[in-house]
């Protein structure tokens, strides 16, 4: 039996337009661009190589690299040192393509490949170079893919950065790979003097350059929270300028547009993202896909618009995708990448079926081959007892995802390594557990103890780091709280319920629209009317 394994949860770089959407049409550059041709912004990294097309091959490499387009930034390196054999910053910059602190991912074996073509030890690699900045670097890679376990080497990795960062004060890449190193050591889950510490780094950087493309993109991701995203609201829309080729920079943008309940930015920054990640997989003879990261949040943001139809059009175009692969056989014994994007696509369901309370009953009755992945079926489970209003189906799903649950916690907690993202997400499993909870005592028609569930969620939750993007608990625990007073006929205590909501939510059309209705009952129509103001002003938005 193969085991069971966890879905990646944060999935960067796989996105398609679905440009048949009405109302999602937009300008696109004519021509596919590759290398040194992309508009990616600006740096100034000088290195000791003597070849000015292995210089450029280097710098197109760098600015890949900070925009997280690890791919094109490895093939980029790769042609550099092609040009220039003994050129070592290119292999460094090949080497650092296989670290991605932010999404806790690192394949150390390809890394430690590339530094073998380099030398055969730590002192050969550091003969390669004059230049005792570039020896500085090497040293750096040696300990971040050296002995030990990976936070213990990310946590030294983190300081040898930290004493660059002091020895070359007006470096701008070294101060941004000191930034990055901060992220890192935390492994894809928030500590915020961490990330305010990188962002204030980052900040800098950019005040001296604006069209750095990495500056702006550690910057954003410092403060991507409700509470800090008015910081990077600038920086957001000038990586937007500065870096239009590249899917991950558009994306980052709507980093701090959903933070802040910029939902027309936060549509048309994904649409633009979808298109240039599109032009960048035809350079490598890659094909469109309707499913994965920045359509998710591109669906998010139409729901927010109450742009349902066009919401409707994204996912049946990523089910039918999805459909298609599966279509085609494979070698049971090769794994085949494409397949685990079920997760992507149950993903969006489920995101689609939350915000829309199911009333969408069509796409409620589809089923998902979600084989041993845990990801695509807990969430299944989860909301097909969530919606139901009879107490055997909330039952049914409610055991299905406990015996879900078990399976995974054991898994994570009996694996080598506990991944912090791993273990935040066990968190939510636990949160959503009340949930259902509540879902079954409100089926039973006991709605006091429905209450008391929701209670229990909404404080688990409130105690979680705070996650970037769509809320990470797919119905937010204070807006099924508030629900559930609302129903109870608790106005006052709904309304708070609702307004705590739109602290952690800004903007959001669910919990704009309880608010509205929460005052109305507690009779306060002047705040009744301030938030269908601000609904009225979000879906009538003009469209991109």
């Amino acid at each position: 039996m193969r085991s069971r394994r966890l879905s990646n949860l944060i999935i960067a770089g796989i996105a398609v337009v679905c440009t048949s959407i009405p109302g999602l049409a937009h300008e696109s550059r004519d021509d596919a661009l590759a290398g040194s041709a992309r508009v990616l912004g600006q740096i100034d990294f000088p290195t000791s190589t003597d070849s000015k097309a292995a210089q450029e091959a280097f710098i197109s490499g760098m600015l890949l690299l900070h925009l997280f387009e690890y791919p094109y930034a490895e093939a980029e390196f790769r042609r550099a040192r092609e040009i220039d054999p003994g050129f070592a910053m290119a292999y460094w910059g090949e080497a650092m393509t296989h670290n991605h602190p932010i999404w806790d991912e690192q394949n150390i074996g390809k890394a430690r490949a590339v530094l073998a073509e380099l030398g055969d030890t730590p002192e050969q690699r550091q003969a390669t170079t004059s230049s005792q900045k570039e020896r500085d670097y090497l040293g750096a890679l040696e300990i971040l893919y050296g002995d030990g376990a990976k936070d213990e080497r990310d946590q030294a990795y983190m300081r040898q950065m930290r004493a660059m960062s002091q020895r070359y004060p007006d470096d701008h890449e070294v101060q941004l790979f000191h930034a990055l190193s901060l992220f890192g050591v935390h492994a894809g889950v928030r500590d915020v003097p961490a990330y305010i510490e990188a962002a204030a780094i980052a900040q800098r950087v950019f005040y001296a350059n604006r069209q750095h493309p990495g500056a702006a993109h550690y910057f954003i991701h410092g403060v991507d929270d409700p509470v800090h995203a008015p910081l990077a609201l600038e920086a957001a829309r000038a990586l937007a300028q500065m870096a239009p080729d590249a899917g991950h920079s558009l994306h980052m943008t709507s980093h701090i547009f959903i933070a802040l309940g910029l939902w027309s930015d936060m549509v048309e920054a994904n649409v633009k993202a979808v298109a240039a990640s599109n032009r960048m997989a035809g350079e490598r003879g890659g094909s469109a896909r309707s499913w994965g990261h920045y359509n998710f949040w591109l669906l998010y943001g139409l729901l927010q618009q109450d742009r349902r139809d066009d919401a409707r059009k994204l996912l049946l175009d990523a089910r039918k995708g999805l459909q298609a692969v599966n279509a085609v056989p494979v070698d049971p014994l090769e794994l085949d990448p494409d397949r685990s994007h079920v997760g992507s696509v149950v993903q969006m369901w489920a995101r689609y079926m939350i915000e829309t309370r199911g009333a969408d009953k069509a796409i409620g009755d589809w089923n998902f081959e979600t084989g041993d992945a845990f990801d695509p079926a807990l969430n299944f489970h989860y909301v097909h007892g969530l919606l139901a209003s009879d107490a055997a189906t909330v039952i049914e799903h409610q055991r299905a995802f406990q015996s879900l649950k078990r399976d995974l916690r054991a898994a994570v907690l009996e694996s080598h390594r506990q991944a912090p993202s791993e273990l935040l997400y066990l968190d939510r499993l636990d949160v959503i557990d009340h949930q259902l909870q509540a879902a079954l005592a409100r089926a039973q028609g006991k709605l006091e103890p429905a209450i008391e569930q929701a209670v229990q969620a909404n404080r688990l939750e409130a105690e979680m780091p705070h996650s970037f993007g769509p809320p990470f608990v797919d119905f937010p625990s204070a807006e099924l709280l508030a629900q559930l007073l609302l129903e109870a006929g608790r106005f006052d205590e709904a309304a708070e319920a609702y307004a705590l909501q739109l602290e952690r939510t800004r903007a959001r059309l669910q919990a704009l629209l309880g608010q509205a209705e929460a005052e109305r009952r507690r009779g306060n129509t002047d705040r009744a009317e301030q938030a269908m103001e601000q609904v009225r002003t979000m879906t009538e938005a003009p469209k991109p």
